[in-house]
C-alpha cells in the first residue's frame, strides 16, 4: 500500500525504511528537505492515491497540532491520520473530533522501538475505529517484530497512546532499579566486578531483559560511567502517567518515585543518573552529557 510519513527523524526514518522493505510505497515529508522526498505536505498528499494514510511522527504538543491542522485542509473525507509520535491521550480525543467533522479518520499509535526498530520491529499499541485501523493495518503489520506479538489494537482514539504511557512508566520504574543496584554493587569494596555481575544477570535470572543487555552495552562502553555526567531529562510521559493514576486513585510508587529521581539527577551528579543517561543512550539514541561539557 501507500503511506505518507511526516517527520524523518531518528524514528521516523528507520520506519520509512522498514516499511519499504516490506513492500510498501512510503512518501516521506520532513522539514529538512535532505531526509524528505517531496518538498511539502500538500505535495506528498498529492502523490498518494485515496483513501489515503498519513502517519505524522513529530513532536507532541504544537507541533503536531500545527500538522494535522494542515492535513485536515488537504485531505478527503475517507482517509485516515495516524499520530505516531509521543502526544498526550487527551491531544487524540480533540484530534479525533476534529477530522471527524471532516469525514477523515484518526488513529492514535504509541510507538516503542527506538533506535533498533527497524533492526527489531517497533513494538504498536493503537487506538481507533476498527474501519480507521483496518486501513492502517498493511504498515503496523509491517512495522510490528516478527512473530504474534508486539502489536495490539488497545481499544478506543487515545488507548494506544495511553498504554504507550504506562509502557514508559513501567520503563522508569524498571531502569531505576537496575541504576540502583549498580550504584550499590560499585559502592562496596567486596565486589570487585561490577560490570560482570551484571553480565551474569543476563542468563537465567528472574530479572533478565532487554534493559540488563543493553546496560551491559553501556558498561562495556564506559565500565564505570566515568565519562557521564549523572543528569537525565524525562520525555513528560513519567510525569503524564503519574497525573493519570492520580486522576484515577492508583497507586504508583516506584514509577513515582523513579520520575522524582530524574528530578534529583538534575541537582546533583547522581551516580544512579549515569546509569539512566547511559540507558536511555543505548534504546532510544536520547542525548548524554559528558563531564567535559561541564
Amino acid at each position: 500500500m501507500e503511506l505518507g510519513l511526516v517527520g524523518l527523524g531518528k524514528m521516523g526514518g528507520n520506519m520509512r525504511e522498514r516499511i519499504r522493505r516490506a513492500g510498501h510505497t512510503v512518501i516521506g515529508y520532513d522539514r529538512n528537505p535532505d531526509l524528505a522526498d517531496v518538498p511539502s505536505l500538500e505535495e506528498l498528499v498529492g502523490k498518494l492515491k485515496g483513501p489515503r494514510v498519513v502517519w505524522v511522527m513529530v513532536p507532541a504538543g504544537a507541533a503536531t497540532q500545527s500538522t494535522i491542522d494542515e492535513l485536515s485542509e488537504l485531505l478527503q473525507p475517507g482517509d485516515v491520520v495516524v499520530d505516531g509520535g509521543n502526544s498526550r491521550w487527551t491531544d487524540d480525543e480533540k484530534h479525533a473530533e476534529e477530522l471527524k467533522a471532516k469525514g477523515i479518520g484518526f488513529v492514535d499509535c504509541g510507538v516503542s522501538g527506538g533506535v533498533w526498530g527497524l533492526q527489531n520491529g517497533y513494538a504498536l499499541m493503537y487506538g481507533g475505529d476498527k474501519d480507521d485501523v483496518a486501513k492502517v493495518q498493511p504498515i503496523f503489520d509491517a512495522l510490528k517484530p516478527e512473530g504474534d506479538f508486539g502489536s495490539v489494537h488497545a481499544g478506543k482514539v487515545g488507548a494506544g497512546h495511553f498504554a504507550k504511557m504506562v509502557h514508559n512508566g513501567i520503563e522508569y520504574a524498571m531502569m531505576q532499579a537496575y541504576a540502583e543496584g549498580w550504584e550499590l554493587l560499585e559502592k562496596v569494596d567486596s565486589v570487585t566486578d561490577v560490570r560482570e555481575v551484571f553480565r551474569s544477570w543476563q542468563e537465567g535470572t528472574v530479572i533478565r531483559s532487554w534493559l540488563l543487555d543493553l546496560a551491559v552495552n553501556a558498561l562495556d562502553d564506559d565500565e564505570h560511567l566515568e565519562k557521564l555526567r549523572g543528569f537525565a531529562q524525562d520525555s513528560g510521559e513519567g510525569r503524564w502517567t503519574v497525573e493519570a493514576a492520580i486522576d484515577n486513585a492508583v497507586p504508583l510508587p516506584a514509577i513515582t518515585a523513579s520520575l522524582f529521581a530524574r528530578f534529583a539527577s538534575r541537582q546533583d551528579d547522581s551516580p544512579q543518573m549515569k546509569m539512566i543517561a547511559a540507558l536511555r543512550n543505548q534504546f532510544g539514541g536520547h542525548a548524554v552529557e559528558s563531564k567535559s561539557e561541564h
